[in-house]
């Protein structure tokens, strides 16, 4: 792939993007990506929409409205390869009306005993296609749903050595995030833009690990480089045409 691979991405908030894009920028290595977050929008503190899952409803929404009904058409597209759509798997206990959202489907919060992990994801997903308004996730499509949320990646990434991490079945663990912050004093980070992005490169050189223990990580890896195969191959078509 000669040229960048570009990539909208739409998530909870500003973390789960730096956790993404070192995840793709390992995959594609050593071609190169152009990342931009549609939600929370980058030029705004916080996006027109909020941040959260709620922010991440609401787009999905609002894309639904702009391309007429079906997300496959929307006009993204056109400066954009691929779609990554993010929610972590915690969100599965929450209310629509804790995010101000009046739905009538009713299909949140569901609780789901864990292990597996993807007892709730796999119904999470079908949340979130919803959303878009699809029954399948669409071309130029990929969505990334850890358990229970980024900060377990990130968590396994940087403490390999963590209780919690070595134990097994992290993606059960309740609350990852508190554990960043139970670390040792001069390694302890907090979930901050800052500290995420110091850290960067080092959960970009700890992604082939994750994907090997952690489900989700795995799943969002090969459903990833699945659509930049397709994306190259098509890409490639075009020219030749």
């Amino acid at each position: 792939m000669s040229e960048p691979l570009r990539v909208a991405l739409v998530a909870e908030g500003p973390t789960d993007r730096i956790v993404i894009e070192a995840a793709i920028a390992r995959m594609v290595s050593p071609c190169r990506i152009v990342l931009r977050q549609l939600q929370p929008e980058e030029t705004l503190p916080f996006g027109r929409r909020g941040t959260g899952w709620g922010g991440v409803y609401h787009w999905c929404r609002d894309a639904v409205d702009r391309s007429g009904g079906s997300i496959r058409q929307d006009v993204l597209f056109e400066n954009y390869d691929l779609l990554v759509l993010h929610l972590d798997a915690d969100v599965a206990n929450s209310w629509y009306s804790q995010a101000g959202i009046d739905d009538s489907a009713k299909d949140l919060p569901f609780f789901q005993p864990c292990p597996p992990a993807s007892a709730t994801t796999d119904r999470l997903r079908q949340v979130l296609l919803r959303w878009i308004d699809e029954t399948s996730v669409p071309p130029r499509t990929v969505l990334c749903t850890p358990s229970k949320s980024a900060e377990a990646w990130v968590l396994a990434a940087l403490f390999p050595a963590d209780p919690a991490v070595r134990k097994g079945n992290l993606e059960c663990w309740p609350d990852p995030e508190a554990r960043l912050g139970q670390q040792p004093i001069r390694k302890r980070i907090r979930k901050s833009t800052r500290d995420y992005q110091n850290h960067a490169t080092d959960l970009e050189k700890a992604w082939p690990a994750l994907c090997g223990s952690l489900t989700e990580a795995a799943r969002f890896r090969d459903e990833f480089q699945a659509a930049v195969l397709i994306h190259s191959v098509s890409a490639r078509g075009s020219r030749e045409s």
